[in-house]
């Protein structure tokens, strides 16, 4: 197990060295996503032959800030859980073996100004197969991804200064 913490605490720099060290397979559940860091980590596995499935909340569709755009104009196949009132997940699961989890949103909010927990656990079989079947649950009930350009909104006022995009 390691864990790290934010603000500037190492977490998209661990998140990306796990993602780049996956073979067969990443699994995503994510509430907010705007690190495009991250999103090109996995448009990049999945071009090499991984597996790459991603379910977002529905959020992403109408957040002027989210990479979904990036994911969906890269051939990713995303989904949206629109079952719930937050999608609040932030989980990655590689291989069956990894599981990244805790607070941290994968944003760049999240690196860089919020106070964040972030785990990555390894070797134990159990909770990252419960942590599968989790995500196949939702997966099961999330339809694919669409922007909402015309309902488009700003959730949280970001500066240009941390990379964020305008859809």
């Amino acid at each position: 197990m390691k864990a790290h913490f934010s603000p500037k605490g190492g977490c998209q720099d661990a998140i990306l060295a796990e993602l780049k060290a996956a073979r067969r397979e990443i699994l995503v559940q994510a509430y907010s996503f705007t690190a495009e860091p991250l999103a090109l980590a996995m448009v990049e596995a999945k071009k090499n032959g991984i597996t790459v499935e991603i379910v977002l909340d529905k959020s992403n569709e109408l957040e002027r800030y989210s990479d979904l755009h990036i994911l969906l104009e890269q051939g990713m196949d995303v989904l949206i859980d629109h079952d719930h009132a937050i999608a609040h997940n932030k989980i990655i699961i590689i291989d069956k073996t990894t599981l990244i989890t805790g607070s941290f949103n994968f944003t760049n909010q999240a690196e860089h100004e919020n106070a964040e927990n972030l785990l990555i656990i390894k070797g134990h079989p159990e909770l990252i197969n419960w942590y599968r079947e989790n995500f196949f649950k939702h997966r099961e009930h999330a339809k694919p991804a669409q922007i909402k350009e015309g309902e488009m909104k700003d959730r949280r006022a970001q500066p240009a200064a941390h990379g964020h995009k305008a859809a």
